[in-house]
């Protein structure tokens, strides 16, 4: 499993969410609906309890906790940013 966070997705956390150099970004999988697609990511600002997958970018480290994992398993998960703002891909 990897995580990887593109140039465009650290800019918009700087610029558009205010998120500091130095900042802890937790990425989480949360429970969004009962369709197909029942999963989802969350973001939140968090200390690192029992990182799994780790990444840099543009001063900001970005985690997952082992209990996270589970959802990318064997793939990569990347974070970037579209018309629509954040995006996340799994691949």
């Amino acid at each position: 499993m990897e995580l990887r966070i593109s140039k465009a997705a650290a800019a918009c956390f700087l610029e558009e969410w205010e998120y500091r150099r130095g900042d802890k970004v937790r990425v989480y999988v949360r429970y969004i609906s009962g369709g197909s697609e029942p999963y989802g990511f969350g973001i939140m600002l968090d200390d690192p309890v029992d990182p799994a997958a780790e990444a840099d970018a543009d001063g900001l480290h970005f985690y997952m906790e082992s209990k996270d994992v589970w959802f990318i398993e064997h793939g990569t998960l990347t974070i970037d940013r579209d018309e629509g703002g954040i995006a996340f891909k799994i691949g």
